[in-house]
């Protein structure tokens, strides 16, 4: 029995209402919600309970183990990240903000393995040919160029060439006659990744998808296919610094806990050896309110410079402001200074930058951040060997922070001479160069600083 239900719906983000209104209440956007009928097939009670035929089973110990041999990337960053290269036959999803340098990587990434094939839903294949002498790598190894938006077309393509890798750029353009709307609508990116995952399954050639990221990182963004792919990358950073970080999200066949370091140049991204050093190369004179911590980007320890400025107010209210920093987590820090340590920071505006575009997500620079507010409102400095990383509890206690040997080896190879850390149960050792420092809580460290 057949019933035609009216509906109205969202050309934009997909969204159903019962009847017509003039603004999507989903999305925002005005004038996007049309009519549609929608026919609703009703099954009779007795087909609901038809039999299909049972599922093969196997038991878990007769099912033998595969060694996959994985596609190096020849970048090593990337092979990190991936937990050693491409696994043939993986889906995998590339996402990130406009702009941050999505096809430049996968541009480099055709470039650098062969049996690839580019299609391009943005550009042509002259202007993909333009930004790859601009890399200098076009005669490394051969790359098929085509450009087009259709997906059922790719696919075909694909199954003709049965290249090792394709590289979809990106799935925002791309569109299907089987599925309603424009280009870069959920439903649309639904189908297409649906479309795109069996391909790769059924092929056996494993398929990048770039995918924009808007602001909120819900509409017609890779959120709406992370449960599809096997692997999920987000290529992070500002667009006013050089630095890339490339992070593993979802990951079947790895680990997630590996970040990537690239630097923007102008012959495309360049692979860092030693973040560390990259970012305090310009650091400037030894100036109240800046202090260096050590965080873990993965396995990998990174030196990052904090610096804080603390100003009388001149309004009622007070000022916090924070850049790579959560400013959550700067009041409550604050208020742990002016409770437990007794600094009147009341009456003062408090600014505080990581320096080089990175974002502080670990509490490992909670210590670096109240010491540098403390410095700062003392007009105290600290010196530029002086290193500190640990948490801080809302009574002013300091918590240790998980591997703590690994970020204090990196201090010492960066040339840092003093480390001030918590008072953990497992201390760590002084050595010739460099001398740990140990405390309890904030109190006693901001009265001996």
């Amino acid at each position: 029995m057949k019933q035609n239900q009216l509906l109205f719906v969202c050309t934009a983000c997909d969204a159903q209402y019962a009847k017509w209104s003039g603004r999507c209440l989903e999305c925002g956007q005005w004038g996007t919600i049309t009519e549609t009928v929608q026919a609703e097939v009703r099954k009779p009670k007795s087909e609901i309970n038809s039999t299909y035929p049972s599922l093969e089973t196997q038991r878990l110990a007769d099912i033998q183990g595969q060694n996959v041999l994985r596609i190096q990337t020849h970048i090593s960053e990337l092979d990190r990240v991936l937990g050693g290269g491409i696994v043939p036959g993986s889906f995998i999803l590339l996402g990130g903000e406009p702009g941050i340098g999505k096809s430049t990587l996968a541009l480099q990434l055709a470039l650098m393995v062969p049996n690839v094939l580019y299609i391009s839903g943005e550009e042509s294949v002259e202007q993909i040919k333009l930004r790859a002498d601009r890399l200098s790598q076009l005669s490394a190894v051969s790359c098929q160029l085509s450009a087009g938006n259709n997906i059922d077309a790719a696919i075909a393509t694909i199954q003709r060439d049965k290249p090792a890798l394709a590289i979809i750029d990106s799935i925002q353009t791309m569109y299907t006659e089987e599925a309603p709307g424009e280009p870069g609508n959920p439903t649309q990116v639904r189908a297409g990744g649906a479309k795109l995952m069996a391909c790769a399954k059924t092929s056996g050639t494993t398929i990048v998808l770039i995918g924009h990221v808007t602001k909120d990182g819900t509409l017609a963004g890779p959120k709406t296919l992370e449960h599809l792919v096997d692997t999920v990358l987000y290529f992070e950073g500002d667009r006013h610094h050089d630095l890339r970080l490339l992070r593993a999200v979802k990951n079947r066949f790895g680990g997630t806990d590996e970040v990537g370091i690239f630097q923007m140049t102008e012959k495309g991204l360049k692979e860092v050896a030693n973040p560390s050093q990259l970012l305090l190369q310009e650091r400037g004179a030894d100036a109240p309110g800046s202090v260096v911590t050590c965080l873990l980007e993965g396995t990998r320890p990174l030196l990052v410079e904090v610096q804080a400025l603390v100003t009388k107010t001149v309004f009622g209210y007070p000022v916090r402001k924070a850049s790579g920093f959560d400013l959550n987590r700067l009041h409550v820090l604050i208020a742990v200074l002016q409770q437990r340590a007794g600094l009147q920071l009341g009456q003062y505006d408090v600014h505080v930058n990581v320096v080089g575009g990175i974002k502080v997500n670990e509490p490992a620079a909670d210590l670096a951040v109240a010491l540098a507010v403390a410095s700062a409102y003392k007009d105290k400095t600290l010196g530029k060997d002086l290193a500190v990383f640990g948490e801080i509890g809302l009574g002013g206690e300091i918590r240790s922070v998980r591997q703590s040997e690994k970020r204090v080896k990196e201090c010492e190879q960066l040339g840092m001479r003093r480390v001030i850390t918590a008072n953990s149960s497992k201390p760590v050792a002084n050595s010739d160069t460099l001398k740990i420092i140990q405390v309890k809580n904030i109190l006693e460290l901001i009265t001996h600083s």
